[in-house]
């Protein structure tokens, strides 16, 4: 069951990357950005769901 949690976390961290990189925000933003959700994989998803830059791609 632990390894179902990780691997839904992993998949939501690299979606959340993907939208970082397709935002109009500066290069030192998004690394910024990629770095807390890198290091703390589940704080830093929460933190940019709620503040970080949005995407210009809609699904």
């Amino acid at each position: 069951m632990g390894w179902l949690f990780s691997v839904i976390i992993f998949a939501l961290d690299v979606w959340a990357i993907a939208q970082i990189i397709n935002t109009n925000v500066s290069t030192k933003s998004k690394i910024l950005w990629i770095l807390l959700i890198v290091i703390l994989p589940i704080l830093g998803l929460i933190i940019w769901y709620f503040a970080g830059p949005k995407s210009n791609v809609r699904l």
